[in-house]
Formats: structure tokens, C-alpha cells, sequence
């Protein structure tokens, strides 16, 4: 915690974010207060958790963007809870990434000269084993450094033992409900990962490929290929010729309608194959007539299954040429492919190679292209577990942020097919089968298997277990529950089940999300989590994807090192929306950087402003309303409606604009505006210094005002906030640590602003806007000084300007004079050659020695002719009938308000112009 040193000690003149970052993130670790229950949680029970169970990232991983922007957002609302008393969980983990594991240890053992195989599947795993020790601390130590506040005591890995526990039980109970079944069908293969895949991970890429065009040869009466007749089909695979069972057609294609039911010979292997009639065939595509190999195709399997036709593999695991290739037998399909279409041309069968716009499955790992494989393998049906997913959504217990993605998820979800859960790796979960010599199958969740075969009581000795593994997906769809103790029925599985919120990337909706949804209904009878928030990618400024080859990609740790941890988190969130990609580059980190830095420079200031006659150990308060100004009044009501706007934000997942909202707050109105005219009620320069108590009244607003910001962009800026809150005043009952503070309420100021004063000084504020304005396009030097006469009707207004002239003339960089007339103010410019300024009510003349008329005219020629479209604009409305008979009066009230305003504005200008 702040020690009492570091509370009074000055704040050091540069903010150093390498030396403080650290810091603060042990004191927190010291406190104990990322766990709900942890000695420094200050977690009221009677309210609701809030829970995110964090996405597991792979273990073999490196932090980068993608990971960053994830845990910036779930750290962001997870503090924010748990400012508002929630007793609140993120639950940290780490994948274990079968497949890229795999590969990344591969290459390691490799170099050590070994492989999988020499090795075997025990002392692979041993080493696997010892690869994981080395691994898993990496990107949790770079989460920590990014300053995540997970609850590092309950942090869990995908292959620890309580996974695999759950793991077990869940493959058994589907298998016990009739959903988990062994069965042969064509799936999914890498040949490059040497396993199965699901639908997911195949990415569909389009791909300008090659249609061949190749002549079969009619068996003859003598039972010999016929030279001289022939049906040509079309490929993009000619290699799989060598695994065709036939050739089919149309059965209304009159073009080959006497040809059905002969017989072609297959080139090189020579086998005699029927040619069919199924409607399957586009007559359309290619010749019309197409080749049939059952093996290393979905539509051609289904269409063997039909006719009865023999399956021939003709490719194996590794994309080679089986021996039923013949000639071909063991080269890669590539070769084979290149060596048959030479072969066919030679030949004189290869009618015509035609370019052809196609889909090539790929591995989403491997970037391999898929092949169709024979395979026994282990499904699940999910089509019930998806009806009670998306029941949860139809019933409102599910929502989706943002909405658009539920109508995404339903059109995947109704189209569901089951699910291949088998992988032929060594390093994940062992599905949990065995067989006996009888070919019985016996599925046990118990570690060392069952005692005997279920069906015959074969003894457990005799058993062989399944060789292949889970999907990882399997394990981390039940990642929700598992991590708490189920199938235990743990305390916390009974407090923090179902979570709050699911936040990820929207492009794992299906291999993750919907998964979680369907195994957590199904197991525990009800929704895994309330919200899905799914983010955006990444991109370079482009708005392409980062590339590390192109010099594109960032690393968030040599951003962290350069910029510290709280410019990234900024920088990843600010301007940001739920489910859009954002651009990131430099200009936007530097932009956060500086943000970081007007906090602390701020911060800084208003700590040394402190009047000598307010005690250092004095508790925050806010001072009596006789004791505030005009200036006091508006930013105490500017900031009770960014809290509550803010707020707002954050409610409904618009983290982007809550940033938005807190960064014009901070900078513009709080920094530029009432931080420059709280100095002059601080030195004394103002009308009202006859006593300490105005001095002390404006001080305790800004240190009030600063302690809400803080509060607020807390969950976006940790490090930053925490070590300047702990060197402020604090509230009687506040804690010593920012993090575990109450989050502000837009009630909870003693002292009330007066509205009347607030909007008075916003009229003073736009008019000093106005001038700077007109200044800035007349092209006057920011530090000269212009005479200027002013004029403010009666009222409020004018007496706010009588109590902040001094700050105005600071400001704007003006000698004002309040001019009691508008005839007063036209008067003062006898030579003609005055800057003219309109805002509001007010209008203001800034004069110079030497004018430049035309660019003057230009800028009152421009603010008229706006003023005349936004004047339009009104008219037009109020002329539709329907809109002022059907619109809330008081929306039609505030119109015609409006379009007055807007008159009289166009009115004056046109006098200016025509002056």
C-alpha cells in the first residue's frame, strides 16, 4: 500500500512509467485484492458477482494485440465491479494448444535430434511435460506486466487434473445420454498435422485452380479397354483417379443416356468401373459427367453409399499414394498429381486443362490443404445440446453484445453437424474409451479406467484404451464450470456459476462460444454465462491485418517498455465499439501517452496549488456552496454528468465512448478550462480573496473533481490512477488503495451546484471558445495580446463574466471591457477593423492595428451561411405537420426555441457583414 512518505513526497516532474508500473502492481499483489476473498477485498456478498472466466491462451503463445485488447476489456470491467462492491472473479487459465504444442515442441526435439516417434508416445509426453514447465509462466508473467487483476490463486491450465476430471465425466455422461458415439465416416484430415479436424478448423479459401478435363475408356465386348470410345469427366484432383469406383451423370442427361450402365476402365490402375445415374450431377459443371471416389470426398462418399460402390483409399495420413495407386504408390499427392496429368497428355486422354475459380480447404493451423479421409472416429450429437443453447438466447437469458451477432449464431447453430471430437495427437486429454478383444466398448471416467469390460466383464488387463485424443476445443468448452470444481459441487461452483460475462473475439463465436453454450446448458442445466461480448481485431492503420514480415506488426511489450502499460490499454480501448475492428498505430499510442502524461502533469499541479492553510493530513470534502464560484459551480456539474454519462458507457459495453466521454472531460474541461481559472481564484487575483475560504473552497473542487476522474478511468489507466489517488486527500472511509475505492456516483457530492451558475459560466466558457476561434483563423500569434470590448445581456451571465474576468482575460488572450450596450460594442470599432465574435447571447469585438478584412468577412461569411442551412433545417422540420403533431410538445417547443436563436443569429451576422 501508499506508504505515508509516498503520500506527501512531490510528485517526481516526469511521469516514469517503467518505475512505477512494477510497483504498483506488487503493492496490489501485496494487498491481496484481485480475489473476491482475499484479505483486501472489500466485496459486499449481499450483491451479485460478477465473473469472467478469461479466455485461455495458448500456452505455447506470446502476448500480442489481440491478447492485450482481451484482457485490457475484461480487466477493465472486472475493476470496475468490484469498485462497485461485487464480489468479482476473473479467473485466469492457459490452453494447452494440442496441436500447436505439438508442433512447437516438434520442431525443439528436432534440433535435438529426435522425433515423436523415436522418442515414443511416454517419453514424448515427459518431455512435453517438461516443455510446459518452461512455457506456462510466459504469457501470465506478460499479463502481469500488462497489469491484468486476476485472481492468480485460482488460475488453471486445460490439462490439470481437475480439467481432466471434468473431461472424463462429461464424455462419459454423453455417452450414458446416447450422444457421444464411434463410428467410420469421411472427416476432415491434415496431412501436414497428421490428424482429423473439425468443420471449424478448415478455413474455406478461394483459389484459381485448374479443371482437367480426362477421357475414360469404355470397357469393350472383349473385356479390353476401347481406343475409340470413350466419356470424358472433369477434376481439380486428378491424383484421386486412382481411387475412383465409377463415373456419374445425370439421369435426364440425354447425352450420356446410352452410356449408363457400361462399364469405363480407370487410367493406370485399370479397374472397370459402372458408370451411374444419380442427381447429384450439375449437368451443367464441367462435361456433365463426373468421377466417383468414395474415399476422398463427402458428396461422392454419400453417393458410394448409395449405389453400393467399393471405397478405395488412394491417398494416406501423410498425403501419399497408397499401394492402390499402382505406379504412383508412395509419392505426394502433388507429385502424383503432376506426374498423372503429364501421363494423361502423353496419352493423348487429357482433353483440355481449363483455369477454374475454386474453395480449397485449409488447416487453420498448418495452412495445409484438408483431404477427405476414411476414418473411425468418436462424434457427438450435438443437435439437442444446440436446441437448449439457443433456447437460452430466444429466452433473454443469453445476450449478445453487440446484437448483431445473434442472428449469426442462430444461422450456424440451426445448421449444426456433429461434432468430431477425435484427435490423432499425443499431447491432450485420452479419450476415455476402451475396447476388449471383443470389440465391446466401455467409456469410464475413472483415471485408471474401468475394472472390467462393461459388456462381457472382460478383466480390465485384457483392455486396450482408445489412442487418440480430445479436440482442445472439448476441453475448453467446458471451461466455465470446470474451472470451478465441477463436477464437484464446490463453492464456488454454486456462487460464481453462471458467469457475467463472455467476452472474445468475435471469430471464435463458433469454435468456442457456441460450445461453452451448448456443454454448459446441457451439464448444468442452465446458461454459462449472461453476456457475450465479443470484440473486434486489431489492425494495422491501414486497417490490415498486422504483419510482422511487413513491418506492420506491434508488440505490445515493446509498447509497454517504450509508452508503459497504461498507453496500450488506452490506446486499445479508447474509440473503440463492441464487435468492430479497430486501426492501431502509432499516432493513437502517442495520443494515449499524452493523455497519461495531461493526468499526471494535472495531478501534479493541483497537488502543489494546496493552501498553507489546509492541513496535509486534512480528509477529502467538499467545501459549503457560499464558499464556491462560478467556475466551482459548472465543473462540479460537468462532473456529476460525466459521471453519469459515463457511467452509462460503461453499462451498456460502450467502453470506447467511455473513454471518449472521460478524455474530453479531463482534457478540455477539467484541464484547459477550469484548472486555468481555478488559478486565479488561487492566487488571489479574483474579487473575493478576503479570507482563505474561496482559496480552500476552489483547491477542494479540484482535488474533488480529479478524485472522480480518477475513479472513473481506473479500469483503463490502473497503474497511473493508483499512484496519483494514493497522494490525494481521501474520504473518511476510503481505502488505501484505489483499486478496492468506491466507484463514484453522480449523487454522492454534499455539495450541490447551482445549475442556473453552470449554465451561466458554460455561456462565458463558449464565448472565450469564440474568441480563440476567431483568433486562431485571423492568423494572430497565440501569445499576443488584443484589446477586446464585450457584451453580455443582463443576467446570470454577465454576473458570472464579472467574477471570472480575469480568467477570461488569461484565456483568450484578451484586455477586456464590458461594454454596457450593443451600440457600445459597434462603437468601439470606429476604424472598421475588429475581429467580430458571436456565441450565444454574447458578442465580443477584439481589435487590432492592422485587420485583414477579407479573411474576417470570409470567416463571418461562413458562420452566416452555416447559420442560414442549420436555420433551414429547423424551418423545414417544423413545416412537416406530421412532426408537430406527433412529436412530444416539449420536443416541438425546444424546435421553435431553436430556429429563434437561429434568426436572430443569422440577423446579427448579416449586420456585422453588411457593417
Amino acid at each position: 500500500m501508499a506508504s505515508e512518505t509516498q503520500r506527501t513526497a512531490a510528485m517526481p516532474p516526469v511521469y516514469q512509467p517503467a518505475e512505477v508500473e512494477p510497483q504498483v502492481y506488487q503493492r496490489w499483489l501485496d494487498a491481496d485484492v484481485f480475489a473476491p476473498d482475499g484479505a483486501g477485498s472489500r466485496a459486499d456478498w449481499s450483491r451479485p458477482p460478477f465473473v469472467i472466466i478469461q479466455p485461455p491462451p495458448n500456452v505455447t503463445g506470446a502476448l500480442h494485440l489481440g491478447h492485450a485488447a482481451r484482457a485490457a476489456t475484461e480487466d477493465l470491467m472486472t475493476r470496475r465491479a468490484r469498485m462497485q462492491r461485487r464480489p468479482s472473479l476473473w479467473l485466469p487459465g492457459v490452453d494447452h494448444a494440442s496441436i500447436a504444442a505439438q508442433f512447437v515442441l516438434d520442431g525443439i526435439i528436432a534440433a535435438e535430434g529426435e522425433t515423436r516417434q523415436t522418442l515414443g508416445r511416454e517419453r514424448y509426453l515427459e518431455r512435453m511435460a517438461r516443455f510446459m514447465q518452461e512455457t506456462r509462466p510466459i504469457i501470465g508473467n506478460q499479463h502481469r506486466r500488462l497489469g491484468v487483476s486476476v485472481d492468480w490463486g485460482r488460475e488453471r491450465f486445460t490439462m490439470d487434473e481437475g480439467s481432466a476430471r471434468a473431461v472424463r465425466e462429461s464424455f462419459r455422461r454423453l455417452y450414458d445420454d446416447g450422444l457421444a458415439y464411434r463410428t467410420q465416416a469421411l472427416i476432415h484430415w491434415c496431412p501436414g498435422c497428421r490428424t482429423s479436424l473439425s468443420d471449424l478448423e478448415v478455413l474455406a479459401t478461394p483459389t484459381e485452380g485448374t479443371l482437367w478435363f480426362v477421357r475414360y475408356h469404355l470397357l469393350g465386348e472383349d473385356g479390353t479397354s476401347d481406343a475409340q470410345a470413350g466419356i470424358t469427366v472433369a477434376t481439380t484432383r486428378p491424383e484421386t483417379i486412382l481411387g475412383d469406383t465409377a463415373v456419374a451423370v445425370h439421369p435426364d442427361d440425354e447425352r450420356y443416356a446410352d452410356l449408363v450402365g457400361r462399364t469405363v476402365i480407370i487410367p493406370f490402375v485399370d479397374r472397370a468401373v459402372p458408370i451411374i445415374a444419380d442427381a447429384v450431377v450439375q449437368p451443367g459443371f464441367g462435361s456433365g459427367a463426373v468421377k466417383i471416389t468414395p474415399a476422398h470426398d463427402e458428396t461422392d462418399y454419400q453417393t458410394g453409399l448409395r449405389h453400393g460402390l467399393p471405397v478405395v483409399e488412394a491417398l494416406d495420413d501423410h498425403g501419399r499414394v497408397t499401394e492402390a495407386g499402382g505406379p504412383y504408390a508412395g509419392l505426394d499427392r502433388f507429385e502424383a498429381r503432376a506426374a498423372i496429368v503429364a501421363e494423361l497428355e502423353a496419352r493423348g486422354d487429357l482433353v483440355e486443362a481449363r483455369a477454374h475459380e475454386m474453395v480449397l480447404g485449409r488447416c487453420q493451423r498448418s495452412n495445409d490443404i484438408v483431404e477427405p479421409r476414411l476414418k473411425t472416429q468418436w462424434f457427438i450429437n450435438v443437435k439437442p445440446l444446440a436446441e437448449r443453447a439457443m433456447a437460452a438466447v430466444r429466452e433473454g437469458r443469453v445476450r449478445f453484445v453487440p446484437p448483431r451477432f445473434e442472428k449469426v449464431f442462430f444461422e450456424w447453430m440451426e445448421r449444426i453437424h456433429d461434432w468430431n471430437v477425435s484427435r490423432q495427437l499425443w499431447w491432450g486429454h485420452r479419450i476415455p474409451a476402451w475396447y476388449c478383444p471383443d470389440g465391446h466398448i466401455t467409456v469410464s471416467s475413472e483415471p485408471e479406467g474401468p475394472d472390467a469390460c462393461t459388456v462381457c466383464g472382460h478383466a480390465a488387463s485384457g483392455l486396450r484404451q482408445d489412442e487418440d485424443i480430445f479436440d482442445t476445443w472439448y476441453s475448453s468448452g467446458l471451461w466455465p464450470f470446470s474451472t470451478l470444481g465441477w463436477p464437484d459441487e464446490t463453492d464456488d461452483l454454486e456462487r460464481y456459476y453462471p458467469g457475467s460475462v463472455m467476452e472474445t473475439a468475435y471469430d471464435i463465436l463458433f469454435f468456442w462460444v457456441a460450445r461453452m453454450m451448448m456443454l454448459g446448458e446441457w451439464f448444468m442445466g442452465r446458461e454459462p454465462f449472461q453476456t457475450v461480448y465479443l470484440s473486434g481485431l486489431v489492425l494495422d492503420p491501414e486497417g490490415k491485418k498486422m504483419s510482422k514480415t511487413k513491418g506492420t506488426g506491434v508488440d505490445p511489450l515493446d509498447v509497454i517498455d517504450e509508452l508503459g502499460a497504461d498507453s496500450l490499454r488506452f490506446a486499445l480501448v479508447h474509440a473503440t465499439s463492441p464487435g468492430g475492428d479497430q486501426r492501431l498505430g502509432r499516432t493513437k499510442l502517442e495520443g494515449a501517452r499524452n493523455f497519461g502524461n495531461k493526468i499526471w502533469n494535472a495531478s501534479r499541479f493541483v497537488l502543489s496549488a494546496r493552501p498553507e492553510s489546509v492541513p496535509a493530513d486534512a480528509p477529502l470534502t467538499l467545501p459549503a456552496a457560499d464558499n464556491l464560484g462560478p467556475a466551482e459551480h459548472w465543473i462540479l456539474a460537468r462532473c456529476e454528468a460525466t459521471v453519469a454519462s459515463a457511467e452509462d458507457a460503461y453499462a451498456a459495453f460502450q467502453f470506447g465512448e467511455a473513454t471518449r466521454l472521460l478524455y474530453e472531460a479531463f482534457w478540455s474541461e477539467y484541464c484547459d478550462w477550469y484548472l486555468e481559472l481555478a488559478k486565479v481564484r488561487l492566487s488571489g487575483a479574483s474579487n473575493d480573496q478576503a479570507a482563505p475560504a474561496p482559496r480552500e473552497a476552489t483547491w477542494w473542487v479540484l482535488v474533488w473533481v480529479l478524485d472522480r476522474y480518477l475513479r472513473l478511468l481506473h479500469p483503463v489507466m490502473p497503474h497511473l490512477t493508483e499512484e496519483i489517488w494514493g497522494r490525494l486527500p481521501h474520504l473518511s472511509d476510503d481505502p488505501e488503495l484505489l483499486m478496492v475505492a468506491d466507484w463514484p456516483d453522480a449523487a454522492d457530492a454534499t455539495t450541490t451546484s447551482d445549475a442556473h451558475t453552470a449554465l451561466a459560466v458554460s455561456e462565458v466558457i463558449d464565448l472565450m471558445r469564440g474568441l480563440r476561434t476567431a483568433r486562431a483563423e485571423a492568423g494572430i500569434e497565440p501569445g499576443e495580446w488584443l484589446p477586446a470590448h464585450i457584451w453580455l445581456p443582463e443576467g446570470a451571465a454577465r454576473t458570472a463574466y464579472g467574477a471570472l474576468e480575469e480568467g477570461v482575460a488569461r484565456l483568450a488572450r484578451v484586455r477586456p471591457v464590458l461594454v454596457d450596450s450593443r451600440a457600445a460594442l459597434a462603437a468601439a470599432d470606429a476604424a472598421g477593423t475588429a475581429l467580430y465574435v458571436v456565441s450565444g447571447a454574447a458578442e465580443a469585438r477584439l481589435s487590432r492595428s492592422t485587420a485583414d478584412l477579407e479573411r474576417e468577412h470570409s470567416r463571418l461569411r461562413g458562420e452566416l451561411e452555416g447559420a442560414r442551412v442549420r436555420l433551414a433545417q429547423t424551418d423545414s422540420r417544423l413545416a412537416d405537420t406530421q412532426f408537430v403533431e406527433r412529436a412530444p410538445a416539449t420536443v416541438v417547443a425546444a424546435a421553435r426555441e431553436r430556429a429563434n436563436e437561429l434568426r436572430d443569429l443569422v440577423q446579427r451576422l448579416e449586420e456585422r457583414l453588411e457593417a
